[in-house]
């Protein structure tokens, strides 16, 4: 067969081709079929973490339109759209998303299309069923349904698997069950149930290695000791809003206010506020290339107007030095206003 690169041995000419930006990629593989093999390969993207050469994008699902993806490349400020996820669901949202092993996994959730006479949201209330996206292949495939349908739920990812836990039911109960998925052989285990069940809407946040699980205006916060399969009650309460991880830290915006989340109070600290923040809810929050992005939305109405005005803005906060900084990003070219789902993914 021939070489990859005329004149270098293949291992040296993978090597300069994992060094090339992902948004050269779709030019690459057309190369040839040997480049396609590889560009395609999961061994290649191992290469590409080996060499320090990943690169994280930022994925974000809004409203409008209806259960589409958008991919924002930082390397050159571009949007790319995501084929359509292949739900029946009709406006999926309050579902749990997840970046793990190079793909993005969309799991449970309900329609948001409310019928306006009974209140019913599009016949569902809450699924089990689960999409993961391949931005290799660009390909949505159905993956093991969780053991149970739940929507507004707490996802996080730890040691390579997802934990899902609390949330509402198709039956609109709140529960408190919990479980955990193995991407290896595609499965879903159940693991202890929380503490408690709150009648409340949930999120979750991973820090210093244990899953923390907030309640919407509940001061309660649960934590997984994933060692003794167990939930415990912390006395430990974080900021309510839209929240993002940048180099390690839980960044949540409230009221217009960056605030750095800890589980020490003593240690939590006003980080700045929002210039742009007034009237304008609905929006998802991401920490990427260690700064703080802040996507989409819809600003509230006036006095008077009962039309929300749907965004497709992006801000972004550098946090490093002694005074943070906000410049305007390269809008979302093709989705605006509430975003239902915002997950930043390395390959």
């Amino acid at each position: 067969m021939a070489a990859l690169i005329d004149g270098l041995p293949d291992a040296v000419a993978l090597q300069c081709l994992a060094r090339v930006p992902l948004s050269s990629h779709p030019f690459m593989r057309a190369v040839n079929r040997a480049w396609r093999s590889h560009l395609c390969s999961e061994e290649f993207y191992k290469l590409r973490d080996e060499t320090g050469s990943s690169e994280e994008w930022l994925y974000v699902s809004a409203r409008d339109p209806d259960n589409v993806w958008q991919a924002f490349d930082p390397s050159c400020n571009r949007w790319f759209t995501v084929p359509i996820v292949p739900s029946s669901v009709k406006h999926l949202s309050n579902f749990g998303t997840a970046a793990l092993g190079g793909k993005i996994y969309v799991i449970g959730g309900g329609s948001d299309d409310v019928d306006p006479v009974t209140g019913d949201s599009g016949g569902i209330v809450a699924t089990n069923e689960v999409w993961v996206y391949d931005p290799i292949h660009r390909v949505w495939k159905k993956r093991a349904p969780m053991l149970m349908a739940r929507a507004q739920f707490a996802c996080c990812v730890l040691d390579d698997c997802i934990v899902v836990a609390g949330g509402f039911t198709s039956t609109r109960q709140f529960i408190a069950t919990a479980e955990i998925y193995y991407p290896a052989d595609d499965s879903w285990k159940p693991i202890a149930d929380l503490c408690q069940t709150m009648n409340s809407p949930c999120s979750g946040a991973v820090l210093e290695g244990k899953i923390y699980v907030i309640h919407k205006e509940v001061p309660l916060t649960q934590v997984f000791e994933a060692s003794e399969n167990k939930w415990v009650v912390v006395d430990c309460y974080f900021s309510q809003g839209p929240m993002g991880m940048v180099n390690g830290d839980l960044y949540v915006i409230f009221n217009g206010i960056v605030s750095r989340e800890h589980t020490s109070a003593a240690l939590k600290r006003t980080v700045c506020s929002w210039p742009s923040w007034y009237r304008r809810v609905g929006f998802g929050v991401a920490g990427l290339a260690g700064e703080l992005y802040v996507v989409g939305g819809v600003t509230l109405p006036r006095q008077g107007d009962l039309n929300l005005e749907p965004l497709n803005e992006v801000w972004i906060c550098r946090l490093d030095g002694e005074r943070p900084t906000w410049r305007q990003g390269v809008g979302m070219t093709v989705s605006q206003g509430t975003v239902v789902g915002c997950v930043v993914l390395k390959l």
